[in-house]
Parts: C-alpha cells; structure tokens; sequence
C-alpha cells in the first residue's frame, strides 16, 4: 500500500509486527504470546492483525485459539509498548504459545470504510473553508466530525453530501506512506487536527493520502479506493457553540 518517492519507509520491523499498519486487509495471523497477564486474562503477542484503537477508530475485535484452545478477544490496546488482547476465556496461553487470530473482517471492513469516509468529509471541509478538525469519534457504520466554522445549515448538511458522495464515485486512490517528521511539520496541511498532538518522537509519520483530496497523519485503517466506501448520508448538523460545528455521518451501501 505504501508508494515510492521521497516517502520515509516503515520504522524497522513496523510490516512485521503492526500487520494492520501496512496491510488494511489482512483477516488472519499466525504469531506467538510475548507476554502473559493471567489476572486481567490478557496476551501481547509478536506481531497482530488487530488494531489496537486510537484516533477515534475503535479497536478490532475477533478470535484468539492456541493448541486445543480458543476465545473471542474482546478488547485491544497498546500499553507499555506492548499490543495486549483481552480474551473471554477462563485460562489463556502460555508465554512462547504459538497462536492463531482472526479478526472480526465484517466489522473491521465496515471501521475502514467509515474511517476512509471521515477523511473524504474532512478533506471536502478542508478544500472549501481551510479549516482544522477540533473532534472527532466513529463505530461501526458511523462517524462525526468536529469543525470550527462560523455557521451550519441543513444546506450545508446536503451539499457536503453531494460532495462526499462524487468523491466517492471519483474512486480517488487510498495509499500509506511514511513521512519524515522534519518533512511532516513543515506541512501546516498534514495535521488536520486543531491541536498537534503526535509526540515528537514519532518519526516518521504514517500518513493516509486520499490522492487528491485529502493527504494527513492518521494510524488507523482504510479501503484501497473511495469507491469502496459505497455511499454516505449526513443525518444531522448541530452547533456545538461558538465556532464549533458538528457533521454526523453513516456509511451506506452504494446509492
């Protein structure tokens, strides 16, 4: 998914060990238990397809089985530098077990569609008001964005429908590169967010580049082609006060 050019490429041992960073569309994995937390029924592994949650995208769900064992994994964060998944299961594997995961790909795909949507809204706002996102969340098939603008309108809400929805039949091209920091932050456009708050030492930055659109830092998961989204409806506009304006949006099958 990554593209050649001035591009940094991964950090060593990212595509190894963050398989959702590289590859979106990865459903399953082989890979083996690093650590154990026997009192929160958790396993960091060596390397996972389960994304671990951040930038408003939930974590993935799915399924964890090891020798004659198997158990919904129920929950995925990062923490101490490590990925740990929660398993529904009375015991859990042994540090060094070799496992096996599959995710929840329904839910995961339905996340990577509705994320891939947020970006189109966000770069639709971006190219007509230049404004930054101030917040954000989405589940499954839903989002909302955040934007400082002066005023909202049910025509507003219908016009950046029009737009998302022409990105989207456009099938505008959806590709991970790995900027440079120093590159990154002489980029004002790169962080779409009102506040920076990517650490400094991140470096270099994934960045999701919906080619045409809408180019920004983002750790999260995305379909290949905006097409791949479907369709969107707007269903509701609020002001949220002064200078700060709320688009709620749902991922639909193709119109």
């Amino acid at each position: 998914m990554a593209v050649p050019g001035n591009e940094a490429p991964p950090p060593p041992g990212l595509a190894d060990t963050e398989l959702f960073a590289t590859d979106a569309y990865r459903r399953s994995f082989d890979s083996q238990v690093l650590e154990v937390d026997r009192e929160q029924a958790r396993v960091a592994l060596a390397r996972t397809a389960f994304y671990p949650g951040g930038g408003g995208q939930p974590a993935d769900l799915g399924t964890l089985s090891w020798g004659a064992g198997a158990a919904p994994v129920t929950r995925v964060r990062r923490e101490g530098g490590l990925i740990w998944h929660w398993l529904d299961a009375p015991e859990v594997p042994d540090r060094g077990s070799e496992v096996f995961g599959e995710l929840d790909w329904d839910r995961r795909h339905l996340l990577m569609r509705t994320h891939t949507a947020l970006h189109i809204l966000c770069g639709v706002i971006w190219s007509e008001f230049r404004v930054a996102v101030t917040g954000g969340n989405m589940d499954p098939g839903k989002g909302r964005l955040d934007f400082p603008l002066e005023s909202m309108s049910t025509e507003l809400g219908q016009r950046v429908e029009s737009r998302i929805n022409e990105e989207i039949a456009a099938a505008r091209e959806v590709v991970v590169t790995f900027l440079g920091r120093a590159a990154a932050d002489a980029d004002p456009a790169l962080i779409r967010t009102s506040a920076n708050l990517i650490p400094a030492e991140i470096d270099p930055l994934r960045v999701i580049d919906i080619v045409g659109l809408d180019k920004q830092a983002d750790g999260g998961t995305h379909v290949l082609s905006t097409v791949e989204v479907g369709s969107v409806a707007v269903t509701g506009t609020e002001s949220k006060g002064k200078g700060n304006k709320r688009i709620r949006l749902e991922v639909r099958p193709p119109a």
